[in-house]
């Protein structure tokens, strides 16, 4: 069994022409914590929808989570909610956390290609973060939760869906995700694959999925600095 490189040479990458970013956890380190805002948001929600004490409401929004992809496919699927409503309020966030990333920016812009950013999130929730980055310009397009028609990865219809649109050209295209499941998919359709890990990973709070296990050959490189990976690339 291969294990992932931790480093990327500008000839293992010279192919690509199309490259697609994951939101959360990816385009900005782990560190950072965004999401335990929307976390919190979610089990709000889910208290609040079906009346259920907090700690209750967290183990259900977990269990849609795992069974469905997010908790917002759980939640239209058995209790028919609006998703919009749910995005909104999910997503209502402090971003201040976030601050401008001119390495980044530079990086992304000097990859050769297309980039898009591919979110289960929102086109809000994305344009607001990259734009705090400073790095929304360089993108050529957001696909996001409401654009595949709510079905998140890892769905491979999600994949196609995306692909499709965009008409990507999986042979020439790199995947970077924070979540070892939603880099299956495209591994099979033939993508380079990098997964985002936290910096001092084992000192991290993270939920067992995001962890890497001993199967993991659809990953082909890890690391924990964004910036530094795409800058050896170019």
């Amino acid at each position: 069994m291969s294990q992932p490189k931790t480093l990327s040479e500008p000839s293992d990458f010279s192919d690509i022409r199309d490259w697609v970013f994951d939101l959360d956890n990816t385009l900005y380190p782990h560190h950072v914590d965004l999401f335990a805002q929307i976390d919190l948001n979610m089990t709000a929600y889910v208290s609040a929808l079906l009346q259920m004490e907090r700690e209750d409401a967290r183990k259900l929004q977990k269990q849609y989570y795992l069974e469905h992809g997010t908790t917002l496919q759980g939640l239209m699927i058995h209790h028919g909610i609006d998703p919009i409503d749910f995005l909104e309020r999910a997503h209502a966030i402090d971003y201040s956390a976030l601050t401008p990333q001119p390495e980044l920016a530079a990086a992304i812009k000097a990859l050769p290609g297309r980039k898009f950013i591919f979110t289960n999130g929102s086109v809000k929730h994305a344009e607001t973060t990259a734009g705090a980055l400073g790095i929304l310009d360089n993108f050529d397009g957001i696909f996001d939760i409401v654009a595949a028609d709510y079905v998140p990865k890892p769905a491979g219809s999600t994949y196609d869906k995306f692909m499709s649109l965009n008409r990507v050209d999986t042979k020439k295209a790199a995947m970077f995700e924070d979540l070892p499941r939603n880099l299956t998919v495209p591994k099979a359709l033939g993508m380079k694959t990098v997964l985002l890990v936290p910096q001092n990973i084992e000192a991290t709070n993270v939920e067992w999925w995001e962890r890497t296990t001993g199967e993991d050959d659809h990953i082909d490189y890890v690391t924990d600095d964004l910036t530094a990976f795409l800058k050896a690339l170019i």
